[in-house]
């Protein structure tokens, strides 16, 4: 917890931001999911990082890879050990904005579709990444949805042939954060 903060806190410097502009989130939900007819991989990472600014429709996060929780310990211990290298590459972040950005949307309770482009970086790769989801603004929180996939060697993460099978040519990644005022 004590990373998740200071990650955060990083963010909001890093990005010179206005208070009362800023919507952030210390405990956002980012998972992945494969499935292939060998076997099924799922982790949760309940720690995400983020920052929105409603003035200007930017957005960041930063999250832990150590931090993705699997059902088995050993497939846990694969991902960080032997195809993400959690040791050299500890962190993934994403620098964007909302490309459709309307900043009276965030003013008023309702769901809005939003188109998300920025730059996501994984095991040390940063790849220029499109994809749409939703904000939803509901009594002063942003509740912010989307889902997209990635291919692992797109970000240059090697998968031995012998297990190659069961792992899923595509992730699929689901972002679901919930963003409270900075105070």
């Amino acid at each position: 917890m004590k990373i998740a903060s200071f990650l955060a806190l990083a963010l909001i410097m890093f990005c010179n931001l206005n208070a009362a502009d800023k919507y952030i989130t210390k405990t956002g939900h980012i998972w992945f999911y494969s499935k292939t007819p060998m076997e099924v991989i799922e982790a949760h990472n309940n720690q995400a990082a983020s920052v929105i600014d409603i003035k200007t429709g930017s957005i960041a996060f930063n999250l832990i890879i150590k931090s993705f929780k699997f059902e088995r310990a050993l497939m846990e211990e694969h991902f960080n050990e032997n195809y993400i290298e959690s040791a050299k590459f500890p962190k993934s972040t994403f620098n964007g904005k909302f490309t459709n950005f309307d900043k009276s949307n965030f003013t008023k309770n309702g769901i809005y579709k939003v188109n998300v482009e920025g730059d996501l970086n994984i095991h040390g790769v940063a790849k220029h990444v499109k994809t749409p989801g939703s904000i939803e603004v509901k009594d002063g929180k942003i509740y912010a949805k989307s889902k997209f996939s990635v291919k692992p060697e797109d970000y240059n993460i090697q998968i031995p042939g012998i297990v190659r099978d069961k792992i899923g040519k595509n992730m699929e990644i689901t972002v679901d954060l919930v963003y409270e005022p900075f105070k």
